[in-house]
């Protein structure tokens, strides 16, 4: 039976992520800042686990806890919709030692033991926003770019030690709670000058015919995982695959 660690389960993509493969049978090590053991089914198969991505000596407590993994999902991240003069450097960091460092991090703790057994799937979730460019999310954006890049050149390296690694990219998911989690880091980022743009990108927020669903990142991740032959690039959800099919 295969292990899967999955990172920021406490909602969203990571939540329904460890649903889906603890309905398959699958063992999953479901972590999050602050645990909470009412989000899951209880199930032998689950272990959830304290987790700070941006936190190394979390991260040591996490490889020593879990044992042998057989899949790594990097699901955690922050964002923040802001005009880019308005954030400070502070938040930058803060996006990127979660979203881009994190991830990297979380790669180099377990590709060691993947490597060791010639066998393993690195996934790593970032976002359709790197396909299009938008406005008010340069930095955040950014943040997910660098992990795209990465993760191309890191599979390069793994496939010659029979490791794989992936990309999911979801597109815009208005039933998680990734708007609430990112509000608090939107207070002043929005400069007056800025209004009429924000106004505009808000009500292109309400629109709801094409989304993506948790459910929908799942699958994707699903196929990362199990399939040999699934591309490297894996859109998520209505809008994340018309925006890859635009892509050149």
């Amino acid at each position: 039976m295969k292990t899967i660690l999955i990172t920021g389960c406490s909602s969203g993509f990571g939540l329904e992520i460890a649903r889906y493969f603890l309905d398959r049978d699958w063992n999953v090590v479901a972590t999050m800042r602050s645990p909470r053991h009412d989000l899951l089914p209880a199930s032998s198969r689950l272990r959830i686990l304290p987790l700070d991505v941006a936190d190394e000596a979390s991260i040591r407590a996490v490889v020593a806890q879990a044992g042998p993994v057989d899949v790594l999902v990097n699901n955690a991240g922050i964002g923040a919709l802001a005009a880019v003069e308005a954030q400070s450097p502070a938040q930058v960091r803060e996006i990127f030692e979660t979203n881009t460092l994190g991830s990297i991090a979380m790669c180099q703790a377990f590709i060691p033991q993947m490597r060791e057994r010639a066998q393993g799937v690195v996934i790593n979730v970032t976002s359709s926003v790197t396909l299009r460019s938008l406005p008010l999310l340069a930095v955040y954006t950014a943040s997910k770019a660098a992990v795209n890049a990465f993760t191309e050149s890191m599979a390069l390296e793994l496939a010659s030690v029979g490791v794989q690694a992936r990309l999911v990219l979801p597109g815009r998911a208005p039933s998680t709670r990734f708007a609430e989690n990112a509000r608090p880091r939107m207070e002043g980022a929005i400069p007056d000058a800025y209004g009429a743009l924000a106004a505009q990108v808000f009500a292109n927020f309400q629109d709801n015919t094409q989304v993506t669903h948790a459910s929908d990142v799942a699958e994707a991740v699903w196929q990362a995982a199990t399939d040999p032959g699934a591309p490297m690039r894996i859109p998520a959800g209505e809008d994340a695959r018309e925006w890859a099919a635009t892509v050149v």
